[in-house]
């Protein structure tokens, strides 16, 4: 298994937006240099994560980003899915149809560690 760059990058800009946070709002172009992630690439990500209400903008002169809710609040979980990804073992993205519409004979084994991983990162 393997979380692709769009979570982990996701997850790295919260926890860098949650560390630098309460000194003010957060600029992407400061989390992008600290991090090494894209500008434009942040931007996108951002994007998913404002419609989700992870984080909030403030705009104009001196303006960023901030946690949407307290950081104790928000789980990497809430981030992964915020991008519209996650890490799913079935073949099937859980809709049981693996074999020519059946489940597989592993279903319920792929299906439970996806369930596993989902709840460890809540």
């Amino acid at each position: 298994m393997r979380l692709s760059t769009k979570g982990r990058y996701a997850v790295t800009a919260m926890l860098d937006l949650a560390l630098q946070g309460g000194e003010g709002p957060v600029t992407l172009a400061d989390i992008s240099v600290t991090q090494g992630i894209s500008l434009s690439y942040l931007e996108q990500l951002f994007a998913a994560l404002r419609h989700k209400q992870l984080v909030r903008g403030v705009r104009g002169p001196g303006g960023g980003y901030y946690l949407g809710r307290p950081a104790n609040e928000i789980s990497i979980a809430d981030i992964i899915c915020a991008v519209d990804e996650w890490v799913e073992f079935t073949r099937c993205s859980g809709r049981e149809n693996c074999r020519g519409g059946q489940p597989c004979l592993t279903h319920q084994l792929w299906d439970q560690l996806s369930d596993e991983i989902f709840n460890f990162l809540s």
